[in-house]
């Protein structure tokens, strides 16, 4: 049986909903990067006669500390696990979409488009530059007009996947910052920069705080209409963040190429590509109790899996190419429940 013929009787199965799925609450917990995306295709799913779905965006490492604990039908983070620690989790992960994490900044005047390479936006964050009119600064921006405020950084008060994915970029593009400031959830910023819970607290931080830079979704810079910074890429051109620009990042990667999900986004070499672009997962029990238990988050992913295209257009994130999704429809699969019953989705 050909992979497209599989696929097309996987979503056939998914129309009809056992009375059990129907009335059995879904829950998700963790990554804010992707929350309120995750939020409109919850309502659409019910909509369309699934079961109601609530996610709340905690943070990447609080998704996977809950989701490992079974506290949660599915987590979310932007942090991929390995391959050994899934296996040790009993946990499957699959990815679903991919985004951007986009610096920000509150000036007056809000100029538009102020322009910043990769290792100048490093040594800010390092607190190395601490005023707004700083000589590389406006070398970089000529002719606009920058106020002396002195630089408010803010950052993430929790573990989260969008300060890793941050972070990563960061140390790519600096050798300084890699030396000082490892990678991870929670890095260990210099000084005493602004702490905010989630991308929301970090968009409510940046409009209080005169002279703020953070780093949020792309999706918050839509709909919060916050003021982006333009970054230099790995191609030597300032672009603006687009889901363009993200679908540019993903057919330069691997996890296009290949089908390596792990694959990294960052700083791809394509001309328009975004270079902080990420994807972001969900993680399920590998191995719940009962088939009936599982399948009503098993039926609302992937819903939104095979729709991603139509779901995700205009959210401020891109879906993942059509190729890499017929490449990963299997990991719905590898959902073994325990009663060594078939979740009503699988038919092969």
């Amino acid at each position: 049986m050909s992979s497209f013929v599989r696929l097309f009787l996987l979503l056939a199965s998914l129309c009809s909903l056992s009375p059990a799925a129907l009335a059995q609450a879904v829950t998700g917990q963790g990554a804010t990067f992707p929350s309120k995306v995750y939020g409109t295709w919850a309502k659409a799913f019910e909509k369309a006669g699934g079961a109601s779905v609530t996610y709340k965006g905690t943070g990447s490492g609080d998704g996977i500390k809950q989701i490992s604990a079974r506290q949660v039908d599915f987590g979310g983070t932007d942090s991929p696990l390995p391959a050994g620690e899934l296996a040790r989790l009993k946990l499957v992960q699959i990815p679903v979409l991919v985004g951007g994490v986009v610096p920000v900044v509150n000036l007056p005047g809000q100029p538009a488009g102020l322009q910043l390479d990769g290792e100048l936006l490093a040594d800010i964050f390092l607190g190395r530059v601490k005023v707004w009119n700083d000589i590389r600064i406006a070398a970089m921006n000529p002719g606009v007009g920058l106020p002396a405020l002195p630089i408010r950084r803010i950052v993430r008060a929790e573990k989260s996947g969008t300060s890793e994915g941050f972070s990563r970029y960061l140390a790519g593009v600096s050798t300084r910052f890699k030396s000082e400031v490892p990678p991870g959830q929670l890095p260990a910023w210099p000084g005493e920069p602004v702490k905010a819970e989630g991308n929301d607290g970090m968009v409510q931080s940046v409009r209080s705080t005169p002279g703020a830079i953070a780093y949020v979704s792309y999706d918050r810079v839509l709909h919060d209409k916050l003021a982006a910074v333009r970054l230099r890429n790995a191609a030597g051109r300032f672009v603006s963040p687009t889901e363009a620009g993200f679908r540019a990042a993903i057919l330069d990667s691997d996890m296009y190429r290949q089908g390596n999900d792990l694959a990294s986004l960052l700083d791809r070499a394509a001309p328009e590509a975004w270079p902080i672009t990420l994807t972001t997962f969900v993680l399920l029990d590998a191995e719940p109790a009962a088939a009936a238990q599982a399948e009503p988050a098993l039926k609302f992913l992937y819903w939104c899996f095979m729709r991603g295209d139509d779901l995700t257009r205009g959210s401020g994130f891109a879906p993942l190419p059509v190729s890499v999704q017929s490449r990963l429809a299997a990991r719905f699969t590898q959902v073994h429940p325990k009663d060594g019953q078939v979740p009503a989705y699988q038919v092969f």
